[in-house]
């Protein structure tokens, strides 16, 4: 063949691979190509987008797909139900929610109270458990107070806020009746009375001499800031304790349930002693017919409470639909019924506080299978009112009212009853089968002051500004500073000595873990 025709059959050849092309789409698609597939092929020759604006891109999307978390999402939240909280309440009280008023002060004290509790309680230590979120809520209060700026806009009338740290007490007692543990004192029997009565009932009446010869008080009022100083503080002492008993420190002698069962009925008797005091105070009449008339408040308390506990038992079956609101609803609206209504008619005692004890005690004893869930849910209304009860009593504390001779009496009472305190709680552990170690961590153990303190501090200053005599408010005023100051020093001192001492004075048992697995592998195997 020559060239030409070699020529001529190439050029009848290409074309046919022309047409071959799209015959192959046709057979991969099915289809015949589209102006879809002409368009797609023509964006792939467009030049593509830049790394750097498509990372910026998925980053936006991927911030603003997902909420916020942690600590942003929970203070947007928190400034969302105060305005909310704001808005409605302006809608039916109107000045009120405005600088100046009530319901404004009340919700930047406790406002205020919940930001400093978390700013303390973010203060960890190594080896120990977060510092007690009380210290924060106090000294906010009492910042709010002595600050001129804030302290000139945030006002609360002190009827206001004496029907507040009522309800906080009530709560206080609720909680008290529910911890009371009737194993554990048929258990220990004797050290734990001792340990319950001697040392509060010895710094009370040590903290009375000193007030009466010191501070210049009457014997009753005395008497009022001795039981006000005399119980130990829940708050302060059940965590660094349950610390301790989860790495095995003390348990094998029952360190931790010893402290935990003579807690409560260290409270009961304090609290009881100073409502017993304050009536006296402000009794008029012959002291015959005052005595009388306590001994009836008493019985009458023990009685009602009782009725009342029985009740709650035999009404809130747990047969019943949401029975455990229905009981924790229950025992916290008696127990502020009955505080709020003996202030109400002018009787203070220690009739309501036994009462409302009493009342929440024996409305547990059957329910030994819920007592977990009432107790968690008085604990949410603690939660509420727990930097209410602290931050008002800071408030009530102005620097431009203290003189420097009356901080320095109130220390000195405070630092000696202290030390009375630890020697008598020494002496109350001997013969109880502890050794040396042990009995000085007890006697340290039983230093911290906290609750009781706030929810006692302020009565006896409520009490007195109802009589209106200058005499008597400036007395409660100084029993009201003493606990103030005794928060600030024993709280934080108890609980480094507990965290500090704990470890290293109290024998370590090995957890049952260890022996429950073992038992356990057998069956496992089978």
């Amino acid at each position: 063949m020559t060239d030409e025709d070699k020529t001529i059959e190439r050029a009848d050849s290409e074309p046919s691979t022309e047409e071959e092309i799209p015959m192959n789409l046709r057979s991969i698609n099915g289809n015949e190509p589209t102006e879809g597939n002409n368009q797609l092929n023509s964006s792939e020759e467009k030049p593509q987008e830049t790394p750097t604006e498509s990372n910026c891109l998925q980053r936006l999307r991927e911030t603003f797909s997902r909420p916020p978390r942690e600590l942003l999402a929970t203070a947007i939240r928190n400034a969302t139900m105060i305005v909310l909280l704001c808005a409605l309440v302006w809608l039916d009280y109107g000045s009120e929610v405005l600088p100046g008023g009530n319901v404004f002060g009340i919700i930047v004290v406790c406002s205020c109270a919940m930001i400093g509790g978390k700013l303390v309680g973010l203060i960890k230590l190594p080896t120990l458990p977060p510092l007690p979120s009380l210290l924060g809520m106090l000294l906010a209060g009492f910042l709010i107070r002595n600050i001129p700026v804030i302290s000139d806009n945030v006002q609360i009338q002190h009827e206001w806020s004496s029907s507040l740290r009522s309800i906080a007490l009530s709560i206080v007692l609720v909680r008290t009746g529910l911890g009371l543990d009737t194993k554990a004192l048929k258990k220990l029997k004797g050290v734990c009375v001792r340990l319950a009565m001697g040392p509060c009932l010895v710094e009370a009446c040590a903290s009375a001499l000193l007030a009466h010869f010191l501070m210049g008080l009457p014997w009753q009022w005395g008497f009022i800031l001795g039981f006000v100083l005399g119980a130990a503080s829940p708050a302060v002492l059940t965590p660094s304790i349950l610390l301790l008993k989860k790495e095995g420190y003390g348990v094998k002698k029952g360190v931790p349930t010893l402290l935990r069962a003579a807690g409560s009925f260290d409270d009961i008797l304090a609290i009881t002693g100073f409502n017993t005091c304050l009536g006296i105070a402000f009794s008029t009449g012959s002291t015959v017919v005052n005595v009388l008339s306590g001994v009836l408040r008493v019985l009458t308390g023990v009685a009602t409470g009782s009725l009342l506990g029985l009740f709650i038992q035999y009404f809130s079956s747990s047969d019943q639909d949401y029975s455990v609101w229905k009981r924790g609803f229950l025992a916290l609206g008696f127990s502020e019924l009955v505080v709020l209504s003996s202030l109400y008619f002018g009787f203070p005692g220690s009739g309501e506080i036994l009462c409302t004890v009493l009342m929440a005690f024996f409305a547990v004893t059957w329910w030994t299978r819920n007592k977990a869930k009432v107790e968690n849910i008085v604990r949410v209304a603690w939660i509420v009112f727990e930097p209410l009860l602290f931050g008002l009593l800071g408030a009530e504390v102005s620097v431009a009212s203290l003189r420097p001779e009356t901080v320095g009496l109130c220390v000195a009472t405070l630092g000696t009853a202290v030390l009375i305190r630890i020697l008598t709680t020494f002496l109350m552990v001997c013969f109880a089968g502890f050794n040396i170690e042990e009995k000085i961590f007890i006697s340290f153990a039983w230093l911290p002051k906290a609750t009781i303190q706030a929810a006692l501090g302020s009565v006896a200053l409520d009490t007195a500004r109802l009589y209106g005599e200058t005499l008597l408010e400036d007395y409660g005023m100084d029993v009201l500073t003493v606990a103030f100051l005794a928060i600030l020093i024993a709280a934080p001192i108890g609980h480094l000595l507990i965290g500090l001492l704990g470890p290293r004075l109290l024998q370590k048992t090995e957890h049952q873990d260890k022996d429950e697995n073992v038992q356990g592998e057998p069956s496992e195997q089978v």
